[in-house]
């Protein structure tokens, strides 16, 4: 039997204040960069309590510019977990440096340090930290190792818009962040993404770079009697966040917490439902300090029938995410990483989203149930 009305992994929840937002910043007719995107970055410094927040198209665009922005050449090595979307790794390439690929915890899917540790050596420049599903990294961890070296820490907190590390709201220390405004993210613009520092070198070289290496942008220009003239000052990228994104962005933020919180009561719904089923392992979660991004779990070898079969019922389920190390494309950068080719293997991610009904909730482990007691038979 097959649903009529299929339950997708993710969706963005959209209503008339986006609408009217967008309408806004149409009728301004400056669909570029302006005033909406500073006022968002100004929201962003505020919310996460940073210094310098950088508005830019996407996620994977915050990192390439962080990366460059904190001074990544080619032959440099960036040490990233390989259990990760592949916009963390892109970047890394983009810049003709080295990915060194490591493991992942288990029970988090964030980076395993005694791993990454062991895979430092006098070419390493930087430590890519993936916040997975939006539970913090071990961030002491993280700076210890950094200390009395010349690494960097970059956070991709493109699952962490909103989560703490103790007390302290994730990109809110450390070198640089970089979060991410998808469509299926917790605040969407859209299409968005944004770097945030305390540092103001970095800021600055961001601003710049992150519009094709023009001093000032084209809004700022405009406020002054000579609004032609403009500098190249360095190698830069047409990064830039648009109004209509930004416009987007503004709305969603008094809309943020709400999505939080509902987010966090189905996953501890689920949380609670599936540690008596036979078979299903969860991850670890921090709920005081979680904003959920996805909801992954772990059912052994099993999984890619229960793809099939979760899809035959009307749930969309999907696997975050196929590790980067047996991607053909960086086949020569491939190593061996156990326990992340034997984890990727058995998780799969259930739907989760903000405007999911109580009745969608109920399917969904009702799907899981019935699958994992028939295989267990």
């Amino acid at each position: 039997m097959r649903y009529k009305k299929t339950i997708p992994m993710a969706r963005p929840s959209l209503g008339r204040e986006e609408i009217k937002n967008v309408e806004k910043a149409l009728k301004t007719h400056w669909l570029g960069m302006g005033s909406f995107v500073y006022d968002f970055e100004k929201k962003i410094q505020k919310y996460i309590g940073v210094k310098y927040a950088i508005a830019v198209n996407t996620g994977t665009t915050a990192i390439h510019l962080a990366l460059a922005g904190i001074g990544i050449v080619p032959g440099d090595e960036i040490i990233v977990p390989s259990l990760t979307f592949v916009g963390s790794v892109q970047p890394i390439i983009n810049l003709g440096a080295k990915p060194v690929f490591c493991e992942v915890e288990p029970d988090t899917l964030n980076i395993d340090f005694d791993d990454a540790e062991k895979r430092i050596t006098k070419r390493t420049r930087a430590i890519i930290v993936v916040h997975y599903g939006g539970t913090a990294c071990n961030m002491d961890r993280a700076m210890h190792m950094a200390e009395n070296r010349k690494i960097r820490i970059v956070e991709d907190a493109a699952h962490a818009f909103g989560s703490y590390y103790k007390g302290r709201k994730i990109g809110s220390f450390g070198d640089i962040a970089c979060f991410s405004f998808d469509p299926i993210k917790n605040l969407t613009c859209g299409e968005g993404g944004c770097v945030v520092t305390n540092k103001a070198r970095i800021a600055e070289a961001l601003r710049r770079k992150r519009l094709l290496g023009i001093s000032k942008d084209t809004w700022m220009r405009y406020k002054n009697k000579r609004s032609w003239f403009y500098e190249v000052v360095t190698e830069g990228y047409r990064y830039h966040m648009s109004n209509i994104s930004a416009s987007i962005g503004l709305a969603q933020f008094d809309k943020l917490e709400g999505f939080i919180e509902k987010k966090k009561r189905i996953v501890r719904e689920y949380d609670n439902f599936f540690k008596k089923i036979r078979g299903v392992a969860l991850l670890r979660r921090n709920y005081s300090e979680t904003a959920p991004f996805n909801y992954t779990i772990r059912i052994g070898r099993n999984r890619n029938k229960f793809i099939d079969y979760a899809t035959k019922k009307g749930i969309t389920v999907g696997i975050n995410y196929i590790p980067n190390h047996i991607q053909p494309f960086f086949r020569k950068f491939s190593t061996k990483l156990p326990v992340t080719e034997r984890i990727w293997g058995e998780i799969v991610s259930l739907p989760l989203y903000y405007d999911m009904k109580e009745s969608e909730i109920q399917r969904v482990k009702k799907t899981v149930k019935d699958f994992m007691t028939d295989t267990a038979k």
